[in-house]
């Protein structure tokens, strides 16, 4: 009880004394961001940016029902976030593991062993002088031939031990290990925000898709209006079985589009679906009805830059391995200090199975253990420096992830703000090229033009409303990109 005692003293005053936790404390790295974006000047009646918060759910500013349901069935569906949360899952586990390293093991133990000790072997020469040497005045209280006949041992027990965290070993392991669960974690949510823009973006997409379907189909049957009319004059001699031909080109030549539109559009239900975790063709039922490309709002909320280092994820990610990287510092300076480990066991063990909980057969031992290395040919010391090279890796990883994010951002907003302009020409141009073509149609119909000026002004407006038609869609689609680079799609405030 003496010896328990006092070890149990020396185990509290290590435990207390504790020395220090070697290597660097962690400092979380300050971003040198702008005061402000370079936000756009929207001109009169055009969608621009303002610093104001972000929604987490910015897909909802489209105020497009569907596409608010899929995004919301996207978190349980998507396969990317389930194959992302188990190895979340992997994490924590990997924690819960470390952090037994400063707990106290306990390991319980029983024993039946069944054995015979040579009589002839080099074991047994002291218990043969002993037991037979003359004139000694000792001798064996067993005969020698009972000596080697088969005996049974019975034992149980228990082993102790326990690494004194002197140095902060252990506590940098679970810092290391802490930092690089919130890694995993915010590489979950970068998932999530990549995978909610492509949804949000494939939905764009398929509505502009649809809508060039709309706009082939109308100047298909525009052009088909056309080619009955130079039949119909073709046939009373007005005209010439050269613009019935030219006619019927230009009817073929838009009709070549629709398969190709057509195609597209299940591509990209079917990217959609895969997104949701969806069989091929799951989603045609419900995106079956046309509906009009998501409209862009007034006011876009983008934001200030010095919350831009806590939305993006990538960035949290980066200052999280940059903080496990320097726990590693630590762990690896640990090794040069002496580890000391208090041990202990004790057991019952007897011959016979009746006398195995009794007093006498009670054996123990106890006692701490110190190891300390003299001469490891460079190891930890070139450990020590692996780590802090890694470290030095990881901080400027974490200002590219910054830097990278602003440039993002900036190029976004800019992209945003140009396609806008660039769509108010188109629409000039669409309406021009429509008044083009009912002026050579109105000619053509007095005989005053050939039907070369209708071909032309035809061919001219489908390109133009076409253009029209993917500029709408890429504003809406600059705006989805807006948004991932702006890190939205993930509750920040929720970690």
């Amino acid at each position: 009880m003496r010896h328990l005692t006092f070890a149990a003293g020396v185990a509290a005053c290590l435990a207390v004394a504790g020395c220090e936790t070697v290597g660097p404390n962690y400092v979380a790295p300050q971003a040198d961001l702008p005061k402000s974006l370079n936000l756009p000047v929207p001109a009169a009646k055009r969608s621009g940016a303002v610093a104001e918060p972000v929604d987490p759910t910015w897909w909802k500013v489209f105020g497009d029902p569907v596409l608010i349901s899929l995004e919301q069935r996207l978190s349980e569906s998507n396969l990317d976030l389930r194959a992302a949360a188990t190895r979340l899952a992997q994490a924590r586990a990997q924690l819960g593991f470390v952090s037994t390293a400063g707990l106290p093991s306990t390991q319980v133990k029983g024993s039946y062993t069944n054995s015979r000790t040579s009589a002839v072997g080099p074991s047994d020469l002291g218990v043969k002088s002993s037991a037979s040497a003359p004139g000694s005045g000792q001798s064996h209280p067993l005969p020698v031939s009972e000596l080697f006949q088969p005996h049974d041992v019975y034992q149980a027990g228990f082993d102790v031990g326990w690494e004194v965290d002197l140095w902060g070993r252990v506590a940098r392991l679970i810092e290391s290990s802490t930092a690089q669960l919130e890694a995993v974690a915010y590489a979950r949510h970068e998932i999530e925000v990549t995978a909610s823009a492509e949804l949000a973006r494939n939905y764009v997409l398929f509505r502009g898709t649809q809508l060039k379907l709309q706009i082939t189909r109308e100047n298909l049957a525009a052009a088909n209006k056309s080619l009955a009319l130079t039949r119909e004059r073709a046939a009373g001699g007005v005209t010439t079985d050269l613009d019935v031909a030219n006619a019927a080109a230009t009817v073929e030549t838009i009709a070549a589009n629709l398969p190709a539109l057509e195609a597209r559009k299940a591509e990209l239900a079917n990217a959609m679906a895969l997104l949701l975790g969806a069989q091929p063709r799951a989603l045609e039922a419900e995106l079956a009805a046309p509906r009009a490309v998501p409209p862009v709002p007034p006011r876009v909320p983008v934001g200030i830059p010095s919350e831009l280092a806590l939305r993006r994820p990538d960035i949290r990610r980066a200052e999280a391995q940059l903080h496990a990287a320097t726990a590693d510092i630590g762990v690896a300076t640990a090794d040069f200090y002496p580890r000391v480990v208090l041990a202990g066991s004790g057991a019952m063990q007897a011959l016979n199975i009746h006398q195995l909980f009794s007093g006498l057969a009670a054996t123990y031992s106890l006692g701490p253990s110190i190891s300390l290395p003299i001469f490891d040919g460079g190891r930890v010391k070139r450990t020590v420096e692996l780590r802090e090279a890694q470290q030095q890796e990881a901080a400027i990883l974490w200002q590219r992830t910054v830097l990278v994010a602003l440039h993002d951002v900036d190029n976004a907003l800019t992209f945003y703000d140009a396609e806008q302009r660039r769509f108010d020409r188109l629409q000039a141009a669409v309406a021009a090229n429509r008044r083009a073509l009912g002026l050579a149609r109105a000619r053509y119909e007095q005989g005053v033009a050939d039907f070369l000026q209708v071909l032309v002004a035809q061919r001219a407006l489908l390109a133009a409303e076409q253009d029209q038609a993917d500029s709408q869609t890429t504003i809406s689609t600059n705006l989805v990109l807006l948004y991932k680079a702006l890190g939205g799609g993930w509750d920040s405030t929720a970690q």
